[in-house]
C-alpha cells in the first residue's frame, strides 16, 4: 500500500528539547523568546470534508507542533509518514494523518480539537505542551488543557497515545519538574497510553538534530518512529478488542 499521508495546515507552532552545552541552551532560549512574540493564529477554518476510510482500516490522527508537522524536513521523513510506512510494513491496515502545526499550544489545539475530531480518527497520538514549556506557560493550566483534549478525543470514541515531554533546564528544578509530572499524571487520570518521552534517544544527540538543536533530522524521526510504534500497536489492539 502506498503512503498515503496527509497534511493539515491550520495555525503556528515549534516545540522543546533538553540541550547539553551552554550555546546549545542559549540558542533554545531565544527560540522561547520568539516563540512568546509570536501570538497564535486563529482557529482555522474548515475547508475540506473528513477524510474517507476504507471500511478495514484504521485511521491514526497525529496531533502536535512542529515535531509532529517535520519542520526542516521533507514531508515522507516526518514522523508519521515513516510511522505509517512501518506500520504497513507490519502488516497493518492503516493511514496516519499529519496534524501537525509549527508554534501549536495546547490552548491552541484545545480550540481546534473539534474540527480536527471531524476526521473520525481510532487512534490519536497527541505529541503537544512543549511550546507552552518554552513560553513559560503555568504547568497546572498545561495540564488542563491535555487533560481536557485527552477527554475530548475519547469521547469520540478514539485511543489516545500520549508522548511525554521534558522541558530545558534553564527554566529551573521546579518548573521542570512540574512540567515533567504532567504526561504521567493526565495517562493515570484519563487511561491514555503513555509513551514516557517523545524524544528519547534523539534530544542531545547532534547526530539526529537539525543546527538549531530542537527539531529532529528524518533520522532523528526514524528513531522516534521505531520507539514509537509499541504503544501504537497497543493501541490498535485496544481499537480491534472494541
Amino acid at each position: 500500500m502506498g503512503v498515503l499521508t496527509r497534511r493539515i495546515r491550520l495555525g503556528g507552532l515549534m516545540l522543546p528539547h533538553t540541550g547539553r552545552s551552554a550555546w546549545q541552551v542559549l540558542a533554545t532560549v531565544a527560540l522561547g523568546l520568539v516563540l512568546v512574540c509570536c501570538a497564535p493564529r486563529p482557529p482555522a477554518t474548515p475547508t475540506r470534508a473528513p477524510v474517507s476510510m476504507p471500511a478495514d482500516e484504521f485511521l491514526v490522527l497525529a496531533i502536535g507542533d512542529s515535531l509532529t508537522e517535520g519542520f526542516g524536513v521533507g514531508e515522507q521523513e516526518s514522523y508519521p509518514a515513516q510511522l505509517e510506512t512501518a506500520l504497513q510494513a507490519a502488516g497493518h491496515a492503516v493511514s496516519v494523518v499529519n496534524a501537525g502545526v509549527s508554534g501549536e499550544t495546547s490552548s491552541g489545539t484545545l480550540q481546534r480539537i473539534d474540527w480536527l475530531l471531524q476526521q473520525q480518527p481510532d487512534i490519536v497520538i497527541l505529541a503537544i505542551g512543549g511550546n507552552d514549556g518554552l513560553r513559560g506557560i503555568d504547568p497546572a493550566l498545561t495540564a488542563r488543557n491535555i487533560t481536557a483534549l485527552v477527554e475530548r478525543i475519547q469521547t469520540k470514541g478514539a485511543v489516545v497515545v500520549l508522548p511525554g515531554m521534558e522541558m530545558v533546564r534553564n527554566l529551573g528544578s521546579e518548573f521542570v519538574s512540574d512540567f515533567r509530572a504532567i504526561y504521567p499524571r493526565v495517562a493515570d487520570e484519563t487511561g491514555a497510553i503513555l509513551m514516557p518521552f517523545f524524544l528519547e534517544g534523539v534530544a542531545g544527540d547532534r547526530a539526529l538534530n537539525q543546527p538549531d538543536f530542537i527539531h529532529p533530522t528524518g533520522a532523528g524521526y526514524t528513531v522516534i518512529v521505531k520507539n514509537l510504534i509499541p504503544y501504537v500497536e497497543q493501541a490498535l489492539q485496544q481499537v480491534q478488542a472494541r
